[in-house]
């Protein structure tokens, strides 16, 4: 299952462009559900190509809201898949559709920084 994005030309002024270790406030919400291990996430990919990306979200019995499917944005999903920030578990075949089970990857840690030289003479 290709996952592509269209290609955009390399712009010299890049002030604005957002870090690529930084996420969205989307892709940071739905990071927070799939990390969730009360909260599994599926992917199904149709026989056509069409993607759909949910997790059931129980019965709140204080608001009496839940007890339904909840999809996911398509692009943020596919944005952070694409990223390597989540991985799909082996397929569950159907002659209609493949499942998927979305997982978080684990991030290394952040390499420590060398002291500066002054720090060490001290």
């Amino acid at each position: 299952m290709p996952l592509t994005a269209a290609a955009r030309p390399q712009t010299a002024d890049l002030r604005g462009a957002r870090r690529p270790d930084r996420l969205g406030a989307a892709e940071a919400e739905i990071l927070r559900i799939v990390t969730d291990a009360r909260t599994p996430v599926f992917v199904t990919v149709r026989a056509d190509g069409r993607r759909r990306y949910s997790y059931w979200r129980p019965l709140d019995s204080a608001s009496g809201r839940g007890g339904c499917y909840v999809a996911l944005p398509t692009a943020a999903c596919d944005a952070l898949h694409a990223a390597g920030r989540t991985v799909l578990g082996e397929p569950l075949a159907d002659p209609n559709r493949i499942i998927h089970r979305v997982s978080a990857t684990r991030t290394p840690a952040a390499p420590l920084r060398a002291l500066p030289e002054r720090a060490r003479a001290a």
